[in-house]
């Protein structure tokens, strides 16, 4: 009988760490500092507010990466036009087909002149946006060292 006793039981749960954080330290920070900490805290993404601070603390590299989301914006309305833009040759190319599949050569080569003037008015606004793309990549996108 004293031998079951003296047997260890399973109590579950979990296992025990080989190495508990066991020591507490508590500072106190003004307002200010707690909105500075908060700010980088959420910077870096990190989900663990004590992970972070020891991670400060000990020099660790944080990593801290933001999102513009008006860059973001820009990028998906860029890639949009782009898409809308190809989708206007594909259907200019056809065009250009069916204007001499189903018309006189004198018709189609009146309707081609329209298409021409609009297709400058559109080459002219590709112009701008590229150039407006410019400016906004070196105003807000590019790093400067």
């Amino acid at each position: 009988m004293n031998e079951n006793r003296n047997k260890k039981q399973n109590k579950g749960g979990r296992t025990p760490k080989t190495d508990p954080s066991i020591h507490r330290h508590v500072f106190r920070l003004t307002d200010e500092e707690n909105t500075k900490l908060l700010s980088l805290f959420d910077a870096s993404g990190m989900t663990n507010k004590a992970k972070f601070i020891i991670g400060l603390l000990f020099g660790k590299e944080m990593k801290s990466v933001k999102i513009d989301k008006g860059t973001v914006d820009f990028y998906m309305r860029l890639t949009s036009f782009h898409s809308q833009f190809r989708s206007v040759g594909v259907n200019y190319n056809q065009i250009v087909k069916l204007l001499y599949k189903h018309f006189t050569e004198k018709k189609a080569a009146a309707f081609l002149y329209k298409l021409e003037k609009q297709t400058a008015e559109m080459a002219m606004l590709c112009q701008k946006i590229i150039q407006l793309t410019e400016e906004f990549e070196a105003k807000h996108l590019k790093k400067q060292a």
